[in-house]
This record gives structure tokens, sequence and C-alpha cells, in this order.
């Protein structure tokens, strides 16, 4: 992106909450948090004094399948800010350990106070059952509080290796001299095999999932098993989520929120895995609105199954979709996270071009079809975080989906 003058640069490693059993339940963040402890070259005032000096911006994120390193840069600075990072991936040192662990457990229970957060994962153990698809990416603190460094650094030697990392950049930046850095910091490195994940789901029991805690509002998932990351069909689940809940000219917004007035927030959306996915409609709505605006919910979702969607909405929905494809493009750190998560999972990487021509693709009968076979209210399940587990029982009961019990 020679128009810029910056340069984003990431790290993507296959390794994520999905590959750990639940006696490592969060080992992955808790080693995302260590890769900024230091390593032998620099201390962690030293990285922060680094970045700081260059103007940058650095951070990392655990998701359920990848851990990624990144950092954007002014162009001058490539050399300096990929020999820090790769340092902090590749040989970590895991100094001052004890004081992270308490960072760490402060922000489980930070994320246990935010329910809008915590009720997607209450939603995910629904869907998922007791696969490590169904556990929350942060972890417990029983794990973090007691976990050693000699299976913390087990854990980093057997995943972060050349196998299982994808480097990528992109904006102002010469791909054979990036390309120098990398052989330069693998230099000798071992041939390896990252581990395999975690088997894929194989339709544990759908149910109820409720947690209770006092809460001026009521938050609310529904939701149901979706496609892989790989699928065809995920450009016309694109196209359908936006037409659902995904948009502001959406069904689920216009109902609940515009005509009625029930709920601040209510929206839907998907998540993709390896051999697996989601889809998904959050609301947030005080106690006496939650049987109406589940109703409400149950409503539209029925109609999208027997109706389907009109051709005005698909051809909102799609121009909707390809503006907000562009648009994100532009950002250097959006297409270093696209160049990194696709290649990392085996995803093509599709140009720009591409991508709108697979949208324009996408045919009424084809939304239609995904609707049809995602939310077939069997299939649905419920989950969410209030005060009362009986206020949300009865207000499910009222959608008159057949949610699985």
């Amino acid at each position: 992106m020679p128009s810029v003058r910056s340069i984003a640069l990431g790290f993507w490693i296959r390794a994520g909450s999905r590959d750990e059993n639940h006696e490592q339940a969060g080992i992955s963040h808790f080693l995302e948090h260590l890769l900024f402890k230091g390593t032998d070259r620099f201390s962690s005032l030293e990285i922060d004094e680094v970045f700081d000096a260059m103007g940058a911006e650095v951070n990392a994120g655990t998701g359920k399948e990848t851990t990624s390193v990144y950092s954007r840069f002014l162009d001058g600075h490539l050399e300096r800010a990929f020999d820090v990072l790769q340092d902090m991936v590749l040989r970590p040192s895991y100094p001052d350990i004890d004081s992270e662990r308490q960072v760490v457990i402060e922000e489980i229970a930070m994320y246990e106070d935010e329910p809008q957060d915590k009720v997607h994962d209450v939603l995910a153990g629904a869907v998922f059952g007791d696969h490590p698809l169904g556990r929350p990416i942060i972890g417990r603190a029983d794990v973090v509080s007691a976990v050693p460094v000699p299976s913390i650094a087990e854990w980093h030697d057997s995943r972060y290796v050349p196998s299982g990392i994808v480097v990528a950049a992109a904006g102002n930046v010469d791909h054979d001299r990036l390309v120098g850095l990398v052989e330069g910091a693998f230099a000798g490195a071992e041939p390896s095999v990252t581990p395999s994940g975690a088997p894929s789901p194989n339709g544990a029991e759908l149910r109820l999932r409720f947690h209770t805690k006092e809460t001026e509002q009521y938050h609310l998932c529904l939701g149901a098993p979706g496609i892989p990351r790989g699928d065809d069909r995920r450009f016309a689940l694109r196209v359908l989520d936006t037409i659902l809940g995904g948009s502001t000219s959406s069904r689920l917004f216009q109902e609940v929120r515009e005509k009625r007035g029930l709920a601040y927030s209510v929206y839907s959306y998907t998540s993709h895995y390896a051999d697996s996915g989601q889809v998904a409609i959050y609301v947030g709505t005080r106690p006496d609105n939650v049987k109406e605006a589940l109703a409400i919910i149950g409503t539209e979702l029925e109609r999208l199954v027997s109706d389907g969607v009109t051709a005005v909405e698909l051809d909102r929905a799609r121009e909707n979709v390809k503006g907000r494809t562009v648009l994100s493009m532009e950002s250097t750190s959006t297409r270093m996270s696209r160049l990194g998560s696709s290649v990392l999972m085996g995803v093509p990487v599709l140009t720009v071009d591409e991508l709108l021509a697979a949208f324009d693709a996408v045919t009424l009968d084809d939304v239609t079809d995904l609707a049809r076979s995602l939310w077939l209210p069997d299939g649905i399940v419920a989950a969410g975080v209030g005060a009362d587990e009986q206020t949300f029982r009865d207000a499910v009961a009222g959608t008159a989906l057949q949610l699985a019990a």
C-alpha cells in the first residue's frame, strides 16, 4: 500500500483456547500476556520503551484457534519493530510471572462483571456443550494462579513453531525485505509439526443456559451451530446476517429497537472456526421487556425461515457488505489481519475484486436456503445473564420456538 507511510506487522500463531483441555483452560491467553514481560534481550520496560520511542501501536490477542502479536509503526522502523516482536514471540523468558498472574486474574474478574460480554460465552457453552469451543477464551482464575512456568514453556515450545506461524504485513513494506527478516529470525529452527487441536464438535446435547447475576438488564442470546470459515456459503451468510441483525436497517434492529424501543442494543453475528461455526443474536433489555423482546425475535426468525428474504433486502444488504468490506480494506491493520488469519487457517486470500464478485454472486435462494438450514426452530439454543432464571425460561417458552431444554 504505497500511499501510506506505515506498516502493520503481525505474527499469527496456530494456538488458541480450543487446543486446551479443562485443566489448561486459559494457558493460551496467559502466555499471550507473558510474551510482553520480557526476553533475554529485552526487559518488559525496554519493550514498552522501544515501541513508545517509535510512536508505534503494539498489542496481542487470543482467540479460540489463534494467537496474534502485532504492531503498527512508521515504515522506517521495520527492522527494529520486527526484531523486538520476533524475540517476544519466539523467545520469552517468563520473568516476573506472578505479578502477571494477578493482572490476568483481575482481567477475568473484570470480564465476569460485564454481563453483556459474559452472555456470549454462556451461549457458546449451550451451542458446543463440553467441547473446548464452548469454553471462554480468557480461561479460569484457578488455572492462571497455579500453572507452573515449565508447563507454560512446554505449551509455547510445542505450538510457537515454524509450521504453526504466519508472519503478515501490510502497508508501505517491501516483500523481499520482509522475507529476509523472517528467514533470519527462523534460521536454524528445527522442522516441526503443530499439534492438532481438539476434535470437531460432535453435536453435544443442546440446552438452555443461564448465569445468575444481579443486573439492571437481562442479557440474552439465541444461537445455533454455523458453518466453517472455509465454507463457500460464508458470503451468503454475511449477507443473511446483515439482513437479520447486522445493520441499522436490519429486521431485528427495526422491530425491537426502532419500532418498540425495547432495547438499546440488539444485533446478530457469526463466528467461524476450522470445522464448525456459530450464528447468534443478542439483546439486552430490562426485566419487564424480556418476554416481549424474545417473542419478537422468535417471530422474526420464524418469518425468516418460512418466507425467506426479499429482493430489496438482498440488494441493500449486498451493497452494505461490499461497502464495509472495501472501506475496511483501506486499513493496514485490517489487511494484515486478513492475510495472517487466512493463510494460517488455509483460507484462500481473495483480492478485493474477487470478494466483491463473490458477494454479487449471492442469490435469494442462497440466502433463504442458508436461513432454513441454520435457524431451524428445533436447533436453536438460548443463553441468558440476569437476576432470575425463571423469568428467562418463561420468556423463552413464550417464543414458540422449539428450543432445546
